[in-house]
Parts: C-alpha cells; structure tokens; sequence
C-alpha cells in the first residue's frame, strides 16, 4: 500500500511544476551535457577515422622501410597482392630564382596515385598535369606556404638542392597526409623519378627509405595480408609494442618491414582522441561535482518549503518510508529530466559544431548521435543525483513532527538505506571514472586530486565562517550584518563556496599551465633555444662552412652563439646483452628504444654536459662507451655500467654506459640522447650538426649564403616552428579553458541556489532590518560584503588549489619555466568575487522590493 499512495501524492505534487527545482535540473543537465558532448565529439572522430582509414592511409596495407629501398622481390611481391603505389621523399632546401630558400618536404609518388581518395589542386586538373615537365625542370604541386616564402608564381622555376623543378599546381590537400604524422616544412609533391633522379634517395644519407601503399581485392582481410608481409606480426594487429618497430639496413625476417593496415591508419591521433576526451570529461564529471551541492541545496530547500506537508501527514499516521519514497519518487522523475536535457544538448552540441567548422577539422569527423556516449554521461548523472540527493531525504524521514511543526528540519541522519545508496553512488561515480579512463592510475589520481580539494574547500568555507563570528564583533553597521550572515548556520560559505573554489581551481590549473607553457615556447625557448639548426654539414668542408656562417652573422662565432657537432643516425637494439622488449620499457620512454636517433661523439667532456652518474672517459680509451641520457636509461632499467648494442650504418656496436646525463631539451647545448666515444665510430664517415642563435636578418643572410656553396646543407628555422606551435597549443587550449568554465559555471549556479534557498528568510530579514530603520543602502552593503566574501574566499583558495596542482605539471611532467600569468589570476579571483557579490546584491533588491507587513505576517 505505501508505494502506490507514494507514487499518487508524487504525482499531485509534481502537477504543481518544478519551479523549487530549477537549480537542481540546471546543475544534473550542465555536469551531463559536458561530458556527452566530449563523449560524443570524441566519438565523432573516431568514427571519422574508422570511415576514412582507407584514405588517411593511401590503402588497404601501407609498407615503409628505413635507411633502404625496395628490393625488385619486395616490389613484385607488393604488386601480386594488388593494385600499388610507391613514395619516397627527403627534407631538402628549396630556392627560388631570387635567392629565397626554404627548407620543403620533398616527395615523389608513382603513377597511380592516391589509389584512395583525390588530391586536391588549383593551378592543374591533375596530377599528371602538375608533375608535366618543362625542359630540363620537372612539374611539382607545391603548399601555398611555400609560394609565399619564397615569392613564386604559378609556372616559376625553382631549385631543390641541384634538381630543377617548375610550380604547376598549388598543393591544397593529400588524402593520406594525416597518417604520414606531422611536418612544420611545406610540402612539395612530384613524381618518384624525379626525387631519384635528383639524388635525395642516394645511398648514405639520412631518413633514407620508401613507402608502399597496397590496394587490396574487395573483401579481402588486410591483417592477414599485412602477416604474410611480416610473420611476427601479432594476429590481432600491430599492438602497442609493435608501433614503431622497424628494421634498418639490410632485410632480416619478416623482410625488415613496418606493415600497417587501414585499420592502424592513425593511432596515435586516437590515443590523442581518448586522452583528450577523457580530460575534457573529467572537467564535466568535476562540475556534477561541484554542483552536487547544488543538487543537494534544492532538494534540501524544496523539503524545507514542504514541512508544513510532512508534519501533517506524519501526525496523521504516515511512516517515515512513505515520506522518503514520496519525495524520492519526485527526485528520480526530475533527475531523469535533468539527465535527459543535458543528454539532448550534449548530444545536439557536437552536430552544431560540426556543422560549423566541418571545413576547418584537421581530423575527419562523421558527427551523428552515438548511444554509447550519451549512456555514460547518463550514468554519471544519474549515480551524483543519488550520491547528492538522498542524505535530505533521510533527514526528512528521521525528523520527527513535532521539530517539523517547529520548522527545523535537522533531525539526526542514521545508517539507514538512504546513506548506503548514497556510499555505494559515490563509489559507483569514481568507479565508473576509472573504468572508462585511458590510463587508470590517471584516472585515480585525478579523483583523489578533486577529492582532496573538494574537502579542503569545504573546510576552509567553514573555517570563512568560524572566521567571520570572530571578526564581527570589531565592525559595526552593515559590515558587521553582513560578517554575522557569513557566520550563521545559512551561511553560503559552508555551501556555495566549496563549488565555486572547485569550479576555479580547474580553471585557475588550466590557465596556469596554459600560460607557463605558451610562454615557455614564446618567450623562453627563444631566448634559450637555436633559432637555427644546420643540418647534414659535409665533414671535409666544416672550416669553409664555419667562414660562411660567420660572414653571413657579420660578427664572430662563439660557443655563445654558434655550436657544431658530429652526428650519425642509429638505434638502440640491445639492453643487458638481449634484444630490446618494449613491454619492459616505461611507456614514457619508449621513443628511445622504438625509433632512430640522432647520436654524436665526443673525445671530451663538452661544455653543459649535464652528468649526473659516472665519469667522461679518456681521449684514448680502446673501449666503447656510451653517455646516455638518465630518463631514458632508467626507463630501460639500466645504470652506468650496463651494456647496451647500437645499430650505427648497419653495424651493431657493444658498448658500456659510462655516464648517466640530464638533457635540456630545446637548450643550446648538445642534446642527444646516446654520445659514443671516439673508438666506437671509429672509421664511421660522420657529417655535422650545428646550432646557432641568430636576428631574423642574420637567418635570413645566412640561409642565402649557403645556397651558394652548401646547397646540401638542410637549414631549419627554429622560430618560425616556435611560431607554429603558439598557434597550435591556443587552439586546443581554447577546447579546454572552455570545459573548464562550466565547472566555474556549475559553481555559481550552487550559489544561485544557496540564494534561492534562502529567499524567505532574507526577506524576513531584510523586513526586520527595514522596520528597525535599516537604510536599503545599508541593506544592500551587508549583502554584498556577506557574499563578495563568499566569492573572494572561493576565488583565492580555488586559485591556490590551481596553483598546486599546476605547478608539478609545468615544472616535473613538462619540465618547463613556471610563469604565472598574474592577469588570468587576478580576473579570476575578481570575477569570483564580483559575480558572488552582484548575487548577493541581487537577492537583496528581491527581498527589499516586497513591503515588510506582509512578510512579516507569513510568519
């Protein structure tokens, strides 16, 4: 009998509408919609990447091989399995009949292709028309950058180190550009023939090799395609271990190839796609938080307007139970409106967005709407309205009728079912978080974080509050009614303050790491990094190279400015005396054991070499030894006297590691992760890096100067890079300022609570200070101080909680120069502030807008 009369009494109260819930609907619907729309936009990607894998691969199956090209068997045996296409490019220097040079990405493609997708140009209809000779020059489509850069025109003849080429097409996109990873060099597309021809494949030089992409027949299974190319490909795919892994020099087994299918197209974009989504969701699952109190203040407010109900019908019989199931039966049927408005707007966001910025999308998108993503919010919503909303419900249940006739509604709440749900929903809420994380640990961390500072808030709100009691009795006045409403046991300290501060300290995080590292690639690397790096500097001719260089500065070279080292490409193959195993490899470390590096060789201990183990070894030592930069060899579980194998030109080298070193990255210093000694590359023809620090003039002065006599020489404008970068990282963090601004946003809605809430009884007030000859200035300044105080305290402890968990990020997982963007956190705090204090001022024009008789008599 007690559920079919709870559901009747539900649904009269419900016919009387939600206008005691809007800011519980508001805080459910905001955390929901921000974590659907980052599940759904993610999703979108995905399923862009899914459908267009054929594209962004060039195939069904995409062959490369490092430092060799094909072999005529490997070429034959490509082109059994289907219809193929071959490519093979360089970094090389462009120059324009004017002087102009520019570092491009040269690549040469054979006819045929794209075998998937088209390659959109302006200036030709096609390929074959764009790669047309001219005489002695070969046709090329080249990126609008590089017209600009170098002041070309359509039908203008420009130089690729000694190769002759014409601009016939302006080069807009590539269907496969996304899986060929990232390049700040404009592109340059011609024919193979042409790229062998002019000497970029030969022999000995660097990032030598060629790419295969395979057309299968319709139907036929890619991995098991991709294992006939490579046995030890794992059946299930090319797995994290194997990403990466490639042979260089002459073929072993499994041909020394790297296979991937259109299935692996662009993994590490995906991996991008789920941490991103995750963090953006995060931020979402942080503002239901914050707004838990909101949820939790509405239902507390809407019991409080309803006592004179449940004192009735508790004197009239009615059991506990009815009175929770009644009120809990009208919290489920409004918390399934508020999932279901913030699943609508979460799911419609990422089709407006879609809509909107379809042609600016680096990544293909198919927005649509996707089940699985609006669930998952569902379910984070679902498990805080229960996590937040049933301790009220159990005070209601326990408060017995004759406090209720009273009006106090603070009956002692006991280990009844309602506190159990409640447990079990909060750990449901951090369970489900972990479970759907990229990375658990991550996950774990980043709950404990918002656990921790959560309390924190909520303690120092109450210690505002302890504060505010000690502090009135020294003011007098407004100030004075405005400390003792601060203090009391309504105080929007205790309530509001906790949510803003969490909602401040994500932002207030955000725009510190922001700001630190937007200015570490704006202002401190410049000042600290190369603006130039020389590239591939002939051995035999480093004296002529050093004069030129130094001509073109019109001041001197010193190690201030201009620093030049040894260098040859290889790998690390061996740890301890076996082959490397990845799996044992800390996946932060794993780049210097699944690609090439670039190592040098040093007789003697170079200026800045950073030791932190072992000793430089002698000049003459007979022995091979090895200084190696200390995170990436604790990440392999070595120290200094380990033994490791490195693959220099085909040959495997044994050598010990005799120093452990920190790198500065980006530094100007010699940043290589492996330095041989002498002896190792003995006999090994090695060509020269160099670093410079430059003006702009003096960049431009010397990459002229060398066209002349080193066209061979590959010259790299760091600035311009940097420039690049600044752009790239306001974007995304333009993505992630905005969800951070909703856990603010669910902030301010607790307090538009905690003032709903407490609307009666500052009309009340505000009668009473009326009738005793309260002025409505006076009136309006102890609002404004109570809840400008509110709002300064959330803003300055929301800030430093920011501060905290910023500042490990900036200066021990990114290792850069903290700065603090002292703007950013001033307009926080005093936007905290202000906007508290405004809805303070707010409440208070309510509640002097009614006439104090009236009020008065209500109670």
């Amino acid at each position: 009998m007690t559920l079919p009369l709870s559901f009747r009494f539900a649904a009269r109260e419900l016919r009387s509408g939600v206008a005691g819930f809007r800011i519980f609907l508001a805080c459910l619907a905001l955390g929901v919609a921000a974590i659907a729309a980052a599940g759904s936009t993610a999703e979108a990607f995905r399923q862009g990447l899914a459908t267009q894998g054929r594209e962004i691969l060039g195939g069904d199956l995409r062959v490369s091989v490092e430092d060799r090209r094909f072999t005529a068997e490997e070429r034959a045996r490509f082109q059994a399995m289907g219809k193929t296409v071959f490519a093979a490019g360089q970094a090389a220097m462009a120059e324009s009949p004017n002087g102009e040079r520019r570092l491009v990405e040269l690549r040469g493609v054979t006819p045929g292709y794209p075998l998937v997708g088209k390659v959109e140009l302006t200036g030709a209809p096609n390929l074959d028309a764009a790669f047309a000779p001219d005489g002695d020059a070969t046709g090329a489509a080249i990126e609008q950058a590089l017209f600009d850069r170098l002041g070309l025109k359509l039908g203008d003849r420009f130089l690729i180190g000694e190769a002759k080429f014409v601009a016939r097409a302006v080069l807009v996109s590539e269907p496969d550009r996304l899986g060929r990873g990232f390049s700040l060099a404009p592109r340059v597309l011609t024919s193979l023939k042409a790229v062998e021809d002019g000497g970029f494949l030969a022999e000995g030089l660097p990032d030598r090799g060629e790419t295969a992409r395979i057309a299968l027949p319709k139907g036929a299974d890619a991995n098991a395609a991709a294992r006939l190319l490579d046995p030890q490909r794992p059946k299930e795919g090319l797995g994290e271990r194997r990403r990466g892994e490639r042979q260089a020099g002459p073929p072993r087994e499994g041909g020394g190839l790297e296979v991937r299918t259109r299935d692996e197209a662009a993994n590490g974009v995906k991996r991008l796609i789920d941490q991103l989504e995750y963090f953006l969701g995060f931020i979402g699952l942080a503002s239901l938080v914050a707004g838990g109190l909101g949820v939790a203040g509405a239902v507390g407010a809407y019991l409080e307007a309803r006592k004179p109900s449940i004192a009735t019908l508790k004197a009239l019989g009615a059991e506990g139970v009815l009175i929770r199931n009644l009120y809990l039966i009208q919290v489920a049927v409004l918390a399934l409106l508020g999932v279901g408005i913030g699943l609508a707007i979460g799911a419609s966001a990422p089709l407006i967005l879609g809509e909107l910025a379809k042609d600016k999308l680096p990544i293909p998108a198919l927005f649509a709407v996707y089940p699985m993503p609006l669930l998952k919010a569902a379910a984070f919503g679902l498990l805080a309205a229960a996590a937040f909303s049933l301790v009220p419900l159990a005070r209601a249940r326990s408060t017995p009728p004759s406090a209720l006739f009273r009006r106090d509604l603070a009956g002692r709440v006991g280990w009844g079912l309602e506190l159990w749900v409640t447990v079990l929903a909060g750990l449901g809420l951090a369970g489900l978080a972990v479970i759907t994380a990229p990375t658990p640990m991550s996950a774990i961390v980043m709950i404990v974080g918002v656990a921790v500072a959560f309390g924190l808030l909520a303690l120092l709100g109450r210690g505002a509050a302890w504060l505010a009691g000690r502090l009135r009795r020294f003011a007098s006045g407004p100030w004075r009614i405005g400390l003792a409403n601060l203090s009391g046991p309504r105080s929007a300290a205790r309530t509001a303050s906790p949510a803003i501060g969490l909602g401040v300290a994500l932002l207030a995080s955000v725009v510190l790491i922001q700001s630190s590292l937007l200015a570490q690639v704006s202002e401190v690397a410049p000042k600290t990094a190369p603006s130039m790096v020389f590239l591939d500097v002939p051995g035999e001719r480093i004296e002529a190279f050093d004069a030129t260089v130094e001509k073109a500065f019109g001041v001197p070279l010193t190690k201030q400015n201009f620093l030049r080292f040894p260098f040859v490409t290889g790998r690390i193959v061996g740890v301890k005396g076996r082959p490397v195993d990845l799996s044992r490899v800390k996946d932060s470390e794993r780049w210097a054991y699944d690609n090439d590096l670039q190592m040098s060789t040093f007789a003697t201990e170079p200026d800045d070499a950073g030791v932190q183990e072992g000793r430089w070894w002698k000049p003459d030592d007979p022995a091979p030894q090895v200084a190696m930069e200390i995170d990436a060899a604790r990440g392999a579980g070595l120290a200094v006297g380990d033994m490791i194998a490195v693959n220099v030109l085909g040959r495997d080298i044994d050598a010990r590691i005799a120093v452990l070193r920190k790198v500065e990255w980006g530094g100007f210093n010699p940043a290589f992760t492996v330095i041989l000694n002498p002896k190792a590359l003995e006999g090994a023809g090695l060509r020269w890096i160099a670093i410079a620090k430059a003006s702009a003039a003096q960049e431009e002065a010397a990459t002229r100067a060398l066209g002349a006599g080193f066209a061979e020489v590959n010259v790299i404008s760091v600035r311009e890079g940097l420039a690049q970068a600044v752009e790239m990282f306001d974007r995304l963090s333009l993505a992630v300022r905005g969800a951070a601004a909703v856990a603010a946003l669910a902030g301010l809605l607790v307090l538009a609570g905690a003032i709903a809430a407490g609307a009666r009884a500052r009309a009340r007030e505000a009668a009473t200070l009326k009738v005793l000859g309260g002025s409505r200035g006076q009136i309006l300044l102890a609002y404004g101080v109570e809840y400008g105080a509110v709002g300064l305290i959330a803003g300055v402890f929301g800030v430093a909680l920011g501060y905290a968990a910023a500042w490990p990020v900036v200066v021990l997982i990114f290792e850069a120069t903290w700065s603090v963007d002292w703007s950013g956190v001033a307009a926080l705090v005093g936007g905290a502030a202000g906007l508290a204090a405004v809805g303070g001022l707010l409440a208070a024009a309510q509640a002097l807008s009614r006439r104090p008789a009236p009020v008065l008599r209500t109670e």
